[in-house]
């Protein structure tokens, strides 16, 4: 009995010494920010966000086409405003406006990423915008995988024209039960996004689009969003995995919903 006693107690200190390293290192695994600062995508002019906590962030911006709305856009955790460019190009070539938005600690940027951090962030593109004439009705937000939990907080605070969410999760704790179903997760996480309980609070039309090949966060996330949504519509996309934002199939598709707002 005394081995079993030994394996037990072995097995219960790596699994506390496992508890203690994720917990005290989420933050580089959440947020695997890359560093480089990519260079400005042509049609794009480089602008600066200032946070109410006094960060000055870069961004890109596109002016958009005679009556079209401004997308305000927020790339998942491994992202970057290259990246994000790429992703909206259906929508920009339609005459929509895009404000890329960039995190704190992201490309170069001061600071450090946090839920609360990347709220900051988000008001201060809204904020910008709003300073140059542009209001939350001609404003659509959208995000991509975590930058979905920023872009729900928004519309949550600020009633756009329209929200989208590109392979969401119902809150970032969900997603990683997913894969951690066997860590107390729910205990373990600062950082939470409950977009399931902001969802049903927005009036603004939701599309929502998810891949059924998503390895990452299931579609289950996507359809239960969609349910949730007071004006949800939910788009599928047969074999796409977590890129799905970068798909043709899904840029536009985005496109054609906004586009059909409008008419």
């Amino acid at each position: 009995m005394t081995w079993i006693v030994r394996a037990l107690a072995f097995l219960a200190a790596f699994y506390f010494a496992v508890l203690v390293v994720l917990w005290s290192l989420q933050s580089r695994f959440v947020y695997p920010a890359p560093q480089v600062a990519p260079p400005l995508t042509p049609g794009y002019q480089e602008i600066a966000l200032k946070t109410d906590d006094g960060l000055t962030l870069r961004a890109f911006y596109r002016p958009p086409g005679a009556g079209m709305p401004t997308l305000v856009y927020f790339h998942g955790n491994g992202g970057t405003l290259r990246g994000a460019s790429v992703s909206n190009g259906a929508l920009v070539e339609a005459g929509v406006g895009a404000l890329l938005v960039e995190y704190r600690g992201y490309g170069g940027n001061p600071g450090t990423p946090s839920e609360q951090g990347l709220y900051k962030d988000g008001e201060a593109a809204l904020e910008w915008l709003h300073a140059r004439g542009v209001s939350p009705a001609e404003t659509i937000i959208a995000g991509n995988s975590i930058g979905g939990g920023v872009a729900t907080e928004m519309a949550f605070r600020h009633n756009p024209a329209a929200l989208i969410l590109i392979a969401p999760f119902t809150s970032l704790p969900d997603a990683a039960k997913a894969n951690l179903w066997w860590l107390p997760v729910d205990a373990l996480m600062r950082d939470s996004y409950r977009n399931l309980e902001k969802v049903p609070r927005i009036k603004a039309p939701v599309l929502i689009q998810h891949g059924t090949a998503d390895a990452v966060i299931p579609q289950l996330h996507g359809r239960r969003l969609a349910k949730a949504a007071q004006a949800g519509t939910f788009q599928s996309f047969d074999r796409a995995g977590h890129d799905l934002s970068f798909d043709v199939r899904s840029q536009q598709a985005r496109r054609d919903w906004v586009l059909a707002l409008k008419n």
